[in-house]
C-alpha cells in the first residue's frame, strides 16, 4: 500500500524525521544544561580530591564544548583540562603517566559512590611519590576500596600495607625458561614482603617491627574509612 502512496508514504517520513530531530535537539540541550551545571561542582570535588593526593597548586577543568552535530552523546564534547604549574592543557598533555595514575584515581574516588564499574586497576600510580603522599594514595586507594575491587601493582610499603589481600609476583628461570608466578600472602608472608621494600636486602629485626607497625596503621585507617 505505501508504494502505491509513495509520495504520501515519503512526506509522512520527512515529517516524522523533523519531529524527530527536534526532539533529539532540546533533549541535547538539556544535556548540555546539565553538563555545564553538573561540570562546575564536579570541578570543585575533583580539585579537593587531587590536592588531598599532594598536587598542590593544581587547576582542574571541565570543557564542555559545542559540537556542530548530533551523536549519541548529545551535542557537546567533554575534556578534562588540568594544570599543576602553568596554563590549563588536556590531561594527556599536562600530566606524566604516574601523574594521570593519582589524576584518574582522584576521579574514581569521587565517583566511586556513583558509577558501575566493579573492578579498578592501577599500575605505575607510585611513580615518583614516596613518604606522605604515598600515604594519600594509599588511602584514597582503601576509601574506593570499599564499594569496588580495587588491584594495585605498587613497589612502595605504603600502598602495600593498606591492601586487605596481598599477592607476590614473581618471575623465575627455569631449563632457560622464564615464568612468572602470583600467590596469596599470609599476614606473616605480607609483613615480610613490606619490610623486604623497606629494608632492601638486609631485614633486621627493626625494619621488620617498623612493617608490622605499618600494616597495623594501615587498619586503624581502614576501620576509620569504613
Amino acid at each position: 500500500m505505501k508504494y502505491e502512496e509513495y509520495e504520501q508514504y515519503r512526506e509522512e517520513l520527512l515529517k516524522s524525521l523533523t519531529q524527530q530531530e527536534i526532539t533529539l535537539k532540546s533533549l541535547a540541550v538539556e544535556i548540555t544544561a546539565i553538563r555545564q551545571k553538573v561540570s562546575r561542582r564536579l570541578e570543585k570535588e575533583i580539585i579537593k580530591a587531587l590536592k588531598e593526593l599532594n598536587f598542590l597548586q593544581v587547576q582542574f577543568e571541565i570543557a564542555v564544548r559545542p559540537l556542530d552535530h548530533l551523536n549519541s552523546q548529545g551535542q557537546d564534547e567533554v575534556e578534562f583540562m588540568l594544570s599543576t604549574n602553568m596554563d590549563l592543557k588536556p590531561i594527556g598533555d599536562a600530566a606524566s603517566g604516574g601523574e594521570l595514575s593519582r589524576i584518574m584515581l582522584a576521579v574514581k574516588a569521587v565517583l566511586a559512590q556513583h558509577d558501575e564499574i566493579p573492578t579498578l586497576i592501577f599500575d605505575e600510580i607510585d611513580v615518583g611519590i614516596s613518604g606522605r603522599t604515598a600515604q594519600m594514595v594509599a588511602e584514597k586507594m582503601a576509601y574506593i576500596g570499599m564499594t569496588h575491587q580495587v588491584i594495585c601493582i605498587s613497589h612502595l610499603a605504603q600502598i602495600g600495607a593498606m591492601a586487605d589481600s596481598h599477592y607476590l609476583i614473581e618471575k623465575t628461570s627455569r631449563n632457560e625458561h622464564t615464568s612468572t608466578d602470583i600467590r596469596l600472602l599470609d599476614e606473616k608472608e605480607s609483613v615480610g614482603e613490606l619490610a623486604r621494600i623497606l629494608g632492601g636486602v638486609e631485614i633486621t629485626d627493626s625494619v621488620r617491627e617498623s612493617a608490622a607497625e605499618m600494616k597495623q596503621m594501615a587498619e586503624q585507617v581502614k576501620v576509620t574509612l569504613r
